[in-house]
């Protein structure tokens, strides 16, 4: 695992209400229980203008689009080799 990991999840409005607001959850979670909380930067920002396509979400700058909670976990899987 590179220890430049980032995850960026969109918290404006439309995202926030679609998803990421439970996805925000999972993600700490998870973060959490792979004991990578300490090496993994996770963020929030707002807007990036590609509400149609939300919930968003990137790790190291690759989008993933309508992230929810039946893929998110698949993704950090995935991601993270775990």
């Amino acid at each position: 695992m590179n220890l430049n990991d980032e995850i960026t999840i969109c918290l404006g409005s439309s995202c926030f209400s679609r998803g990421n607001d439970k996805n925000l959850e999972i993600i700490k979670e998870f973060l959490k229980e792979h004991n990578l909380k300490n090496t993994v930067g996770f963020k929030g920002h707002l807007c990036d203008d590609k509400c149609n396509k939300g919930p968003m979400l990137q790790i190291n700058g690759k989008e993933y689009c309508n992230v929810n909670k039946d893929n998110i976990i698949s993704i950090l899987k995935n991601h993270f080799s775990i």
